[in-house]
């Protein structure tokens, strides 16, 4: 599945306000999955390892401190500085098949490439999996994380769809598309980060054996009518229970009298935000952890971005979990607010109070 409208990247990108190393789950993720890497490859100082949207170096610093050589790729300015100076060497760039064979001439050559919530942004995907491949180490490794398309569908996770968010992906449409450029995926695993997600190990062809994981996965596809247009017959139906629901039960909360926030100025809060049409003034301000957000404001609807801390200053009846897809990070960092009567509406799957 892909958007129809396509925003120039060096317009979403060029500056951007999403940091990585904000969130627990993020780092802690990141930290699992390096630690295994570097374990189940026998990585060490002689190999390199390439990340493609690097962000604020939340992931390769775990490579920097197993002395182990490797270099982001980071096209917000604003970001690659951060990562430039905690010692991550950052590239500012769009990853691409031009910035690939460029970086082959300097002798740059991976073991292994990582992109992770990346690939679903690049809006040229057969230029990014070209890139890919020629940028791979004859018997090097990529492993790409990016939000599963049955989780997407299934959990009417509407909110994930934006402007950044070019493709949504399944295993039975990127089989093809990796093959038509020399590359084969060789092993799947279903994640349950950002409400679901997959993580794709792919090489040149031949180089890796294939897992059964792989086959396992086109067949659940299959089972579910992945390829059929009946599988998403229901969707838009779905969110908009979701939207009636969810503003249904904003309106009684207000009818009551009762003070409502949200937590998490994130891309999908606006656009669950926007497409519910929910008024400005039913929402009193947007709580966030990154401080690069706090003093501004919201897409659209123009709601202040405060400091974590407001909530317990403040304390709001309740509190819309905007990213709910890291419930339970947030949940625990808002003990305090919940213990003394605070509660939060989760949106997705379905609207529930907690």
């Amino acid at each position: 599945m892909q958007i129809a409208d396509l925003a120039p990247p060096v317009k979403l990108f060029t500056e951007y306000y999403y940091f990585s190393s904000f969130s627990d789950s993020m780092l802690e993720h990141a930290r699992q999955a390096v630690a295994r890497y570097i374990r189940e490859f026998s990585l060490g100082p002689k190999n390199f390892v390439v990340e493609v949207a690097s962000n604020d170096g939340y992931l390769l610093r775990n490579f920097v401190a197993a002395k182990i050589s490797c270099l982001g790729i980071e096209p917000a300015v604003n970001i690659a500085h951060v990562a430039q100076a905690r010692g991550i060497p950052t590239l500012v760039d769009f990853f691409s098949l031009a910035l690939a064979k460029q970086l082959r001439t300097e002798g740059k050559s991976p073991d292994l490439i990582l992109g992770n919530n990346v690939f679903a942004h690049a809006p040229d995907a057969n230029d990014f999996v070209a890139g890919l491949g020629e940028l791979l180490s004859p018997d090097g490794r990529i492993i790409l994380e990016f939000p599963a398309l049955v989780d997407f569908i299934d959990n009417c996770e509407f909110d994930t769809a934006y402007h950044e968010h070019v493709y949504y992906y399944s295993m039975t449409a990127l089989l093809p598309l990796f093959a038509r450029h020399g590359l084969s995926i060789f092993n799947a695993e279903r994640l349950a980060i950002h409400g679901g997600s997959l993580r794709l190990f792919a090489g040149h062809a031949d180089r890796h054996p294939i897992q059964p994981s792989v086959a396992d996965l086109l067949s659940e596809e299959k089972r579910r009518g992945v390829n059929s247009m009946d599988y998403y017959a229901n969707f838009s139906r779905r969110v908009l229970e979701i939207k009636r629901q969810l503003r249904q039960t904003l309106a009684d909360l207000k009818q009551q009298g009762k003070r409502i926030a949200a937590y998490g100025a994130s891309a999908k809060g606006s656009t669950l935000l926007n497409f519910c049409e929910i008024d400005p003034a039913t929402i009193e301000f947007v709580a966030d952890r990154s401080t690069f957000k706090h003093g501004r404001l919201t897409p659209g609807l123009h709601i202040p971005i405060v400091p974590p801390d407001h909530l317990l200053e403040s304390m709001p009846d309740y509190t819309l979990l905007l990213t709910w897809n890291f419930a339970d990070e947030i949940l625990a960092q808002q003990r305090a607010y919940r213990e003394r009567g605070g509660k939060f509406i989760l949106p997705i799957p379905k609207v529930k109070i907690v």
